[in-house]
Parts: C-alpha cells; sequence; structure tokens
C-alpha cells in the first residue's frame, strides 16, 4: 500500500537528498583549505613563488619538513613538553573550574556573596603583567618548572560561569535531596552524581583547555629559558622569528657563504609546514570529545 503521508517530524525523500547533498558540500568547503594546506607544505618553494598555491603541485618537496626537523631532539622535546602540559593542565583545569561553579551554585554556603564577586571581579581587573611576572618568578618560582607551564592557565572564570549555569539549570536538585536523605555528603554528591551528569560539558570545558593549552606559547616566552622546555608554539614561534630575518638580511643586501645558503630557504612553504606540525595530535582530541557533544545524560534521569 502506497504512503499517503509522512509522519512527525519525518522529511520526504526530495528534502532528505537535498539536505545530504548540503552537508557533502559543507563538508567539502571544511575539508578543502586543510588539504590545500597540506599539498602547499609538500610543494617545493620555488615553484611554489612560480605557481602560486596549488590542490596538486606540479613539483612536490620535503624540503619544508626538512628544514624544520633539522634539529630533531629540539622539536620532539616540545612535542613532550606540550602533550604533558595540555594533559595534566587540562585535567587540573576541569577539576578546578568544576569545584569553583559547583561551590557557587550553593547560595546557602557562607560566604558565597564574597567568592562569588571575587571570581567576577578578577574577571574585569588583574594585577597586570608586570606584577604577575615578579610575584610568579620571585615568590613563586615558575622559572624553568613545568608548573609556570600550567599554573597560570588553569583558572578561567568564564569557564567557571558556564559550568556554574549548567549545573544550576540542568541538574534537577531532586536528584542531589534524594542523595542526601540516603545519607551521601556534599563530596559524595560531586564526584558520584554531578560529575558523571555533567559529562557533556565538561568535555566541552575539556576541549577548550586543551586547546588554551596547546596553542599557548606566552609562558614559555615568560618563565622558560631551557630549551629542553620550551613548549610546541614556542619553538614554531621562534623558527618564524628565525625565518624573518634571514629575509631580511636578504633584503638588505647582505653577502657571504652563509646568506647565500639561506636563498635556498623554503620560507612559503615552511610557513604551511609548521601550521601541520603544530595541530597535528590535537587534532586527535575531537573525536573522543564528539561522542558527548550529541547526548543529554540528564533525559530520563528522573521518572515520573
Amino acid at each position: 500500500m502506497a504512503r499517503t503521508g509522512l509522519r512527525k517530524n519525518e522529511i520526504s525523500r526530495t528534502a532528505n537528498i537535498v539536505l545530504h547533498i548540503v552537508f557533502v558540500l559543507a563538508v567539502a568547503a571544511i575539508l578543502a583549505p586543510f588539504f590545500l594546506l597540506v599539498t602547499v607544505s609538500f610543494t617545493d618553494n620555488s615553484t611554489l613563488v612560480q605557481e602560486g598555491y596549488r590542490f596538486i603541485p606540479s613539483q612536490w618537496s620535503t624540503e619544508a619538513y626538512e628544514f624544520l626537523f633539522s634539529n630533531p631532539r629540539l622539536v620532539m622535546d616540545a612535542y613532550g613538553v606540550t602533550i604533558l602540559v595540555t594533559v595534566v593542565g587540562t585535567l587540573g583545569h576541569v577539576f578546578l573550574s568544576a569545584l569553583v561553579g559547583y561551590a557557587l551554585t550553593k547560595t546557602r554556603m557562607p560566604g558565597h556573596s564574597f567568592f562569588t564577586f571575587f571570581v567576577f571581579f578578577t574577571m574585569l581587573f588583574n594585577g597586570g603583567l608586570v606584577a604577575t611576572y615578579i610575584i610568579n618568578t620571585q615568590l613563586l618560582g615558575f622559572q624553568n618548572r613545568f608548573r609556570g607551564l600550567i599554573l597560570p592557565l588553569m583558572f578561567n572564570v568564564w569557564h567557571v560561569l558556564i559550568l556554574r549555569t549548567y549545573f544550576a539549570t540542568s541538574i534537577p536538585d531532586s536528584i542531589e535531596e534524594s542523595a542526601k536523605i540516603d545519607g551521601a555528603n556534599d563530596l559524595r554528591i560531586f564526584f558520584q552524581i554531578v560529575l558523571p551528569l555533567a559529562k557533556p560539558v565538561l568535555a566541552t570545558i575539556a576541549l577548550f583547555a586543551a586547546l588554551i593549552y596547546w596553542n599557548d606559547w606566552f609562558q614559555s616566552l615568560l618563565y622558560i629559558t631551557n630549551e629542553r622546555m620550551y613548549s610546541l608554539q614556542f619553538v614554531m614561534l621562534q623558527t618564524l622569528r628565525q625565518i624573518e630575518m634571514m629575509e631580511r638580511l636578504l633584503a638588505m643586501g647582505a653577502s657571504g657563504d652563509v646568506i647565500d645558503r639561506l636563498r635556498d630557504l623554503p620560507d612559503e612553504a615552511v610557513r604551511f609546514a609548521m601550521v601541520i606540525v603544530g595541530i597535528g595530535p590535537i587534532v586527535l582530541a575531537y573525536p573522543f570529545f564528539q561522542r558527548y557533544f550529541v547526548k543529554g545524560v540528564t533525559i530520563g534521569a528522573l521518572k515520573g
């Protein structure tokens, strides 16, 4: 028997096909620049200067990556430092933000108004870079220490506000009340009930924090002088500055054996290779967090 109508929330076959085509085109538009980025990084530099950016270059080359990895120990050390700082910092960032955000939802907590004002105040004002640097180096000993790369970024007021709003609006009070009736204290409720129910927002904050730590270079600039503790982004920044300095020397008409070798520097391709090297492992984090964005954990938590 032929179907004469559509069920509720069902779309027609034609509309379904059109939507699939639109989404395929959208994905292609997103992936095309990334594919171009990869191909340009493997393009011969002279070919790149003559022909411009192409999806399929006429001459391939790995000279950009050979230049970047001319000191492989420096790059590998930077990768290790960045991965360690990102993992430890993200875990600490999420845990601290969740603790503060959950505490701010308890309006009956002693000193609630003071702590709320204190958190909001730091969002608008800070002690300034000079005072922060002096305290962190002279008092807290951040110089050439991993805590100098982790602790300055471990607290973000905006993330605390996101978690506070989620805890206050998405987790029913009746769940906590039921747990208290069963004898659970605040810590047990937080770790065994609140955090499991807040996985989607925690995963989102973790992704934000991971991106902040992974892309940070400023803390290395401030507190690190030991090159074995440089972050990956700081190493990439140093490489970019070296390229710019070499280009200035060439533009000034400098001469010599070193300058002659610099004329063959793959300056254009290196910039694209730096992006590929810099975003590598962090791209793998997206599939892990993606599954938490599409499900609502509190649905069905309460039964009528």
